[in-house]
């Protein structure tokens, strides 16, 4: 196995070729926290959270000591609602998207306001490395009905396939708490893994989501995955 520094080093460098060929001009980084993506000189980013800094500090008190990026808009990473259409040339969304309750409307609107030609760079965690080693992969079925009936028909399914599956692997629960934990973790609104694939799966789901964009790269990371779509021209 090679040596953890080596291993980070090695994960940061495939971020950093992928942003110099890809991103250009002026975006947006969505959820950026203690690690925002590196971008080549000259490239202008403005940070979204659905929190300002001083709020991620009392959300995330893990990361006390690290230095946060400086959240510029308070937005949701599945809306961006305060953004104009076509008014970016590119958007990243490191490790955003398995948070997402509604994918397919995350990417729509990510994508919306990107400009023709704008870039999309995704980065999520390989499930078979992650948290999320002993879930199945999201099917396009499920995708599919979350985005056409809204995502409040599996959301208490999702929280009990955490507790089971993640939580109580970990022994953050025992056996006989799942349920009650799973039903706390919703009313706490908990941000969890909604969904998860590897890059071939969610790569194999992208044609039926009906996105204006294709894949122009993707690559397999350490333990993420990284995915860079291109908005159709007009």
């Amino acid at each position: 196995m090679l040596p953890r520094p080596f291993r980070h080093w090695r994960h940061d460098r495939a971020r950093r070729r992928l942003a110099a060929r890809h991103l250009r001009g002026d975006g947006l980084e969505i959820g950026a926290l203690h690690r925002p993506f590196p971008v080549p000189p000259g490239v202008r980013v403005r940070y979204v959270d659905r929190f300002t800094t001083a709020q991620l500090r009392d959300e995330y008190p893990e990361l006390a000591g690290e230095p946060l990026a400086e959240v510029d808009v308070i937005d949701d990473a599945g809306q961006l609602t305060t953004i104009a259409d076509g008014s970016q040339d590119f958007v990243v969304a490191a490790h955003v998207l398995e948070h997402t309750e509604d994918p397919i409307s995350a990417l729509q609107a990510q994508l919306r306001v990107l400009r023709p030609g704008g870039v999309l760079l995704l980065a999520l965690p390989d499930r078979r490395t992650d948290l999320d080693a002993l879930r199945e992969p999201t099917t396009l079925e499920h995708l599919l009905a979350d985005h056409r009936e809204g995502p409040l028909r599996s959301r208490a399914e999702h929280y009990r396939e955490w507790a089971r599956l993640v939580d109580l692997p970990l022994g953050l629960i025992g056996a006989d708490e799942v349920e009650r934990h799973a039903v706390q973790l919703e009313r706490s609104d908990a941000d969890i893994h909604f969904h998860c694939w590897t890059l071939e799966e969610l790569v194999a789901q992208l044609p039926a989501f009906g996105l204006p964009a294709g894949v122009v790269q993707a690559r397999r990371n350490g333990q993420e995955f990284l995915l860079v779509l291109r908005r159709a021209a007009a």
